[in-house]
């Protein structure tokens, strides 16, 4: 790889890494207070977290966006490298990157409300309503994401940040449908948090969502 790739793969990395952080930030943040101020009101503290995410995500992939594509997801990073649109080793580093990004935004949360730094999370999300759930909201994320990108490219951050927002609400898992949010919310121990034993299994209902999502695509590309 040229010194010139080189440099341009690490802006990229970078910028997926701070995109990350970023939304791990606004995801735990937002939960933390709303938590708080919500005193109790679980309907009211989802519709706080859900709108501080959608709203984080339209300003994130506007802003890096131009520079890396704004994936903050290895879900859509892996799904853009099966497509051929992008090569599996900038893939990979942008896994890293994501995960690194969204362990630092989880612990960047914690010190900005006074929590321990360091935590575990107690609370459990298993059973195969979540798995089916998990699947569901990575589908619904990747099409909402190939098709807008095909059809009204400038509308990509409007529509996931209000796709991310309302499946918050319509999805039993709350739609984390990203597996390296996934990883990071392991550790949080707050509203956002989730056990890490049920972790894999997230993970790999958003793998499926994600890989569901490329024939679907292909098949409605072929249809039109």
């Amino acid at each position: 790889m040229s010194t010139k790739r080189q440099a341009g793969l690490v802006k990229k990395m970078l910028a997926e890494a701070l995109g990350t952080a970023f939304l791990l930030t606004a995801v735990v943040g937002s939960g933390i207070m709303a938590f708080q101020l919500a005193e109790g009101n679980g309907a009211l503290a989802l519709l706080c977290n859900s709108v501080v995410t959608g709203a984080a995500l339209i300003v994130l992939i506007s802003i890096f966006g131009p520079i890396s594509g704004a994936h903050f997801n290895p879900a859509v990073s892996a799904v853009m490298a099966l497509r051929g649109d992008r090569q599996i080793g900038e893939m990979l580093g942008y896994a890293v990157a994501q995960v690194a990004g969204g362990l630092f935004g989880v612990l960047i949360a914690h010190a900005m409300f006074s929590q321990s730094i360091l935590q575990i999370s107690g609370t459990e999300r298993s059973g195969h309503g979540l798995f089916i759930a998990e699947v569901v909201a990575t589908l619904g994320l990747l099409l909402t994401i190939l098709l807008t990108m095909k059809r009204d490219a400038v509308h990509v951050a409007r529509n996931v940040g209000l796709y991310i927002m309302a499946a918050y609400w319509f999805t039993a898992s709350t739609s984390f449908a990203n597996p390296a949010a996934s990883i990071a919310r392991a550790l949080t121990d707050t509203y956002a948090g989730i056990c890490p034993e049920d972790v894999p299994a997230f993970i790999v209902a958003q793998m499926v969502g994600a890989l569901l999502a490329v024939p679907i695509e292909r098949a409605l590309d072929e249809g039109a």
